[in-house]
């Protein structure tokens, strides 16, 4: 009877021991979790992967609108699991190589003989460069939508390698970029396809100098304390595709890779701002429209659309008592803070409406999205004068994003947006990173 009991055991221990690995790998997430932050002095968001063999924390910028993940191999790169992409190998196909090469020098991660490049783009200081493209493991925390999960790991995640230079400019500590934007080894299209999930991200960046704030990858909910589901509240609008490249160096044909919306007008309080419209619609060469921008602190305007916003939002402030003060840069229009009240959504100003395209979706900017406190006294319109022929007429930076939960639906191309958290009583910081696992 003993005997046969531990027989028993034995058989269901060598069961469990030969079965746990496919269990481990049969966990398939539905959705996947990065903590971002925001770097003071740069005033970047910044977010943090573990790669390589042995894994080790990777600091990123990121980039809304990168082409790719493209990190320093030149300063420490150590993995056993790093692989060049050799000429003509479908990783090369799949970035879309500008070109194949010989590093003439010791083989190492980011030199070597026979394999594909890329052009990293630093899209802080506009800065580009070569790169060889290359494959290794990549970490990140699975989520329910209301906490993170179990670790999961893709073995063969392409990137770019680039030279320590490309991060000057960059949030100190940080290794390289994080790019989300409309390409096939951007970040959210590599997890998707790794993990066989929809092609869909959102991001909700925090206002708070000391909490994170969170990028989901997958179709989830985005559950916040205190039990808020924010995925239930969302308003649409399709993304459009500029159809010229505004990364730093492209080559001719290639679209751009960054996420483009439809403003059709835009109101200050119940006022309508009489615009230029053709500014607001993106030409054949590729200028004009808006686009949402993690890179940009703030958002930024051509100048006509500068003026006539900056213009009628004095207005109203001064009827309200406001009083101006001198200009802080790198701000035109700011204001003693003891002469504004305070709100649950941020100081009591005129609203700001980006009127989009779609029934019923108005982006609205609450003051805790429109003014910057840069003193204890003196409180500024976040807005920057943009100049008279940019590149983009509409650039939606990071502090208006603050607070906002913003959903990229790649495959049925269009934008869900939250407006301000504050008024569901709730923050992007308040996503719970502690772990449920």
């Amino acid at each position: 009877m003993a005997s046969s009991i531990q027989c028993s055991l034995l058989f269901s221990l060598f069961f469990f021991a030969a079965v746990a690995p496919s269990l481990q790998q049969s966990f398939r997430p539905k959705a996947l979790v990065l903590p971002v932050s925001k770097d003071a002095s740069s005033l970047q968001y910044v977010t943090r992967i573990s790669q390589r063999t042995p894994l080790v924390p990777v600091a990123l910028v990121v980039d809304l609108g990168g082409q790719f993940l493209w990190v320093d191999c030149k300063q420490n790169y150590v993995s056993s699991t790093y692989r060049p992409a050799r000429c003509g190998s479908a990783v090369c196909s799949l970035a879309r190589a500008s070109g194949c090469g010989d590093c003439f020098s010791a083989a190492r991660p980011g030199c070597n003989n026979n394999t594909c490049g890329v052009t990293p783009d630093n899209t802080v200081t506009g800065t580009a460069t070569g790169g060889e493209v290359a494959t290794d493991l990549v970490s990140v925390n699975s989520t329910d939508g209301s906490n993170p999960g179990r670790a999961v790991n893709v073995t063969r995640f392409v990137f770019a390698c680039a030279p320590s230079f490309l991060l000057d400019g960059l949030a100190s500590g940080v290794q390289g970029m994080a790019g989300l934007g409309r390409t096939r080894i951007a970040l959210p299209s590599q997890f998707a396809s790794a993990f066989s999930f929809n092609r869909k991200f959102a991001i909700c960046l925090s206002s708070s100098p000391t909490s994170n704030g969170v990028i989901f990858f997958g179709d989830s909910p985005y559950n916040f304390l205190p039990n808020i589901n924010v995925s239930q509240s969302l308003a649409y609008t399709p993304l459009y595709i500029n159809p010229v490249s505004t990364a730093s160096a492209y080559s001719q044909g290639e679209p751009s890779s960054e996420y483009f919306i439809g403003v059709t007008a835009i109101r200050v309080g119940d006022r309508n701002l009489s615009l230029n419209s053709t500014l607001l619609s993106i030409d054949s060469n590729g200028y004009g429209g808006t686009k949402i921008s993690t890179v940009d602190p703030y958002t930024v305007l051509e100048s006509s659309i500068f003026a006539t916003l900056t213009e009628t939002f004095v207005e109203e402030v001064t009827a309200m008592n406001i009083t101006r003060v001198s200009a802080v840069s790198p701000f035109e229009y700011c204001f003693n803070s003891s002469s504004i009240g305070v709100t649950r959504v941020g100081a009591a100003v005129p609203y700001i409406f980006l009127v989009l395209q779609g029934e019923e979706a108005v982006w609205t900017i609450t003051g805790s999205n429109s003014m910057v406190e840069v003193s204890q006294d003196v409180l500024c319109l976040g807005f920057v004068d943009g100049g008279s022929r940019p590149r983009t007429s509409i650039v939606i930076g990071g502090y208006q994003l603050q607070d906002n939960l913003v959903q990229f639906d790649l495959a049925r191309s269009r934008l869900g947006f939250s407006s301000t958290l504050l008024g569901r009583r709730t923050t992007c910081a308040n996503f719970n990173f502690t772990s449920n696992a």
